[in-house]
């Protein structure tokens, strides 16, 4: 499994450089290939010219906050088949409700799990997603 995890290519968008670092090297520990992006539209620009299996997004961004950006991914079909995770210290309902009817394919609440448990999710939705194919 980890030579597959190589070939998974996942983005990270998050403008806080101390949870880039630390979700970065954990990905990587765990055989992912990484890319970050440290705001909206560093996002959208990477997600132009290249494709990504799996995208960690946080909401809260200056000027393109994350429910901007995954409403532009959609919309224009910048990550077609691509699992998209909110990663977001906003927990109340509302923003819940809000990241999935926008398409997330998962919404974590960053403070509710560990890297480790954020690593095991992806894994989830990558066997959910191979199932499918």
């Amino acid at each position: 499994m980890a030579d597959q995890k190589v070939k998974v290519k996942l983005l990270l968008v998050d403008d806080d450089e101390f949870l880039l670092d630390m979700y970065s090297l954990k990905f990587k520990e765990a055989g992912y290939n990484i890319d970050v992006a440290t705001s909206g539209q560093d996002a959208l620009d990477k997600l132009g010219k290249d494709s990504y299996d799996v995208i960690l997004l946080d909401v809260v961004m200056p000027t393109l906050d994350g429910f901007e950006v995954l409403t532009r991914i959609r919309k224009d079909k910048l990550a077609e088949g691509a699992i998209v995770i909110i990663l977001s210290n906003l927990g109340q309902k509302e923003d819940i409700e809000r990241g999935m009817e926008l398409g997330a394919s998962d919404y974590i609440v960053k403070a509710h799990f560990t890297p480790r448990e954020v690593v095991e999710k992806i894994e989830f939705h990558l066997s959910k997603k191979d199932k499918k194919e």
